[in-house]
Parts: structure tokens; C-alpha cells; sequence
């Protein structure tokens, strides 16, 4: 089968290209948002091809798997007028938690008989206003790292992006208090200065963005893993972190409360209780490594690469049944 999709989530496409199609993405010479191309970043298979607009055009596709609201008039353009969900079937999965006025926001594609709604989570489900589209659930799967937790370092380690510009959102004005707790290593795009910003001292938070092969070793190395984050969806670094054998101190927020058992890690509304949490792990490692062991099992179990791709062989057989 020939899939067409875009390089949007760069984690996520990592997961989902490894089934045993053919995976059709869009490059373009700037190699902008929608002409990423293959991952540089991230082990792609060679069965991802990368084709230019033009070569789409009369490329063959079985599929297309739409991500962003503007993309099914780019596919129809591209692929010189057939339409996703009408001439090629398609499906839309939804990454994001809804923003606007929860829990009355409407998905952009609510409504639609020519395609099927994807929901990574079932909190994201629940809360975006599907209307009448038919929609369905796949959780994340994970290729897994490997157990290579080694708490070598009594720290908390974060994984966010732009957690200054998106403030409340990602938990970043509770930081500061959690920080007390342990050390922050903050892992990320745009976390320069985010130790000054916040008043925290230096030698309780450092940032640094690093590469996806590299940042599964440095986390692998801290304590526990911390998720502060109010409002998102079930964000893939928590995921991985659980899977490399880490302990989970996290807001008790959106799927977090689904995702990480109750004998994994620490999940609470209270900072006061994250930091606590955060300090003991710091405090006695054997209680680290037996959760964060757990929280492995738990990981393996429901977010595994097999369920993953086999759910989505199921809706793609459905979908382009004729």
C-alpha cells in the first residue's frame, strides 16, 4: 500500500512507518512545514520515499493520513485533483488535546462522511466536539529504547519545548517549587534562560536541547522523570521515558492519569506533592528503580510498537476495503 503522509510529528512517524507499506512524503526545496522530507533525526526505514509535489501528481496513493486542518486541500492540489476521503480514501488523526473553549470545541473536520477521525488518546476523544464523524482510537506506540535507566544522577529530568512562550500550559510556573524537590534538567527547544526567567538558581536547573539519539542516554541517566504539564496531549517523551525504565512524578492531568499506573511513579493535582515525590526518588534509588521497572512493564504492555501498528493495520484494511 502507498500512504501519504506529511513529516508533522517527527516521534509519531517514527512509530508509524515501521509497518510494511510504502510511506509517500512530501519534500520541497526549503524543506518547509509541509516539505520536511524523511527525518533526519530519527532511524526511517528505507520504505520511506520522499516525492516532490510534482511527482505526486500521478504517483499512485492508497491512502492518505491528514494531520493538519489545511492539508487535505494541499493533498487534492498535489495530487492533481483527487480528493482525500472522495477519489482516495483518507483518515485524520488528531495529535492535539483541544484549546478554545473546552470542552465545547469543535474538531475542524467534525461532522465529515468522507473520513475517519483518529484520536491518539481517549481524553483527546472525549473532549474535542467530533459531531457526527466517525471516529476511532490508536494509542501511541513506541519502538522501544530499552531498559537503560541508570539514576546515575539524583536529578529530575523534563522534557518541553518552548516552555517560556508556553507558560502555564506546560507547567513551567511550577517549576520553581519543584525544583526543591531535586535538580531540574530541563531537555528542550527554547529552554536557554529559563533558569534566570524563573528565579530558579543555577544548580538547581540547567537546559539543554539535544538530539533524539542522544536524549534517550541523558534521561536514562537522571532520577526520575517529571511531567508537569496541565494541558496537552499524551506527550511521547513520557512514553519513552517509561520504556528506558524511569520512574513518573506527574500532574494528574488529561491521559497522564491512564498512561502511568499508580505503583510507576507519583501523579497528583498538588505540586507540594510532585516535589516531595521528586525528593524521595532522589533520596533512595532502589524505590526508583523498582518503579521505574513498572513503569517499563506498564509501558511495554500498552503503548508496545505491535499493538501499535497492527490497530492501525485493522482501520487501513477497513478504510480502503472496496
Amino acid at each position: 500500500m502507498n500512504i501519504l503522509l506529511w513529516h508533522v510529528h517527527g516521534s509519531w512517524t517514527t512509530a508509524f512507518v515501521q509497518g510494511p507499506h510504502t510511506y509517500l512524503v512530501p519534500v520541497t526545496p526549503d524543506r518547509g512545514p509541509d516539505g520536511l522530507g524523511r527525518a533526519r533525526t530519527y532511524p526511517w526505514p528505507a520504505s520511506v520515499v520522499e516525492l516532490s509535489p510534482a511527482e505526486l501528481r500521478d504517483h499512485p496513493v492508497d491512502l492518505v493520513v491528514l494531520q493538519r486542518p489545511h492539508e487535505p486541500r494541499l493533498a487534492e492540489e498535489w495530487l492533481g485533483g483527487r480528493r482525500p476521503g472522495r477519489d482516495v480514501p483518507a483518515v485524520y488523526v488528531e495529535h492535539n488535546a483541544p484549546h478554545g473553549d473546552v470542552p465545547d470545541t469543535r474538531h475542524p473536520y467534525a461532522d465529515r462522511d468522507d473520513l475517519t477521525l483518529v484520536h491518539v488518546t481517549h481524553f483527546n476523544r472525549l473532549f474535542w466536539d467530533n459531531g457526527s464523524t466517525r471516529t476511532t482510537v490508536i494509542e501511541h506506540g513506541i519502538p522501544d529504547p530499552g531498559h537503560r535507566w541508570t539514576g546515575r544522577l539524583p536529578h529530575a529530568a523534563v522534557v518541553v519545548n518552548e516552555p517560556l512562550r508556553r507558560g502555564r500550559t506546560t507547567g513551567t510556573d511550577l517549576l520553581p517549587q519543584l525544583a526543591e524537590g531535586a535538580p531540574l534538567d530541563v531537555f528542550g527547544m527554547g529552554t536557554e534562560g529559563l533558569a534566570e526567567r524563573l528565579g530558579i538558581p543555577a544548580d538547581r536547573c540547567r537546559t539543554a536541547d539535544l538530539p533524539q539519539g542522544g536524549l534517550h542516554d541523558a534521561l536514562a541517566e537522571r532520577r526520575c522523570y517529571l511531567h508537569p504539564i496541565r494541558w496537552t496531549s499524551l506527550g511521547l517523551s513520557l512514553l519513552e521515558a517509561m520504556h528506558l525504565g524511569m520512574p513518573v512524578v506527574a500532574l494528574a492531568t488529561t491521559e497522564a492519569v491512564a498512561a502511568v499506573p499508580p505503583d510507576a511513579g507519583v501523579l497528583s493535582t498538588r505540586p507540594e506533592v510532585l516535589a516531595e515525590a521528586i525528593r524521595r526518588y532522589a533520596a533512595e534509588p532502589e524505590a526508583a528503580a523498582a518503579d521505574g521497572a513498572r513503569a517499563r512493564r506498564a509501558a511495554l504492555d500498552r503503548y508496545g510498537l505491535k499493538r501499535f501498528l497492527a490497530d492501525w493495520e485493522r482501520l487501513m484494511e477497513e478504510v480502503t476495503r472496496v
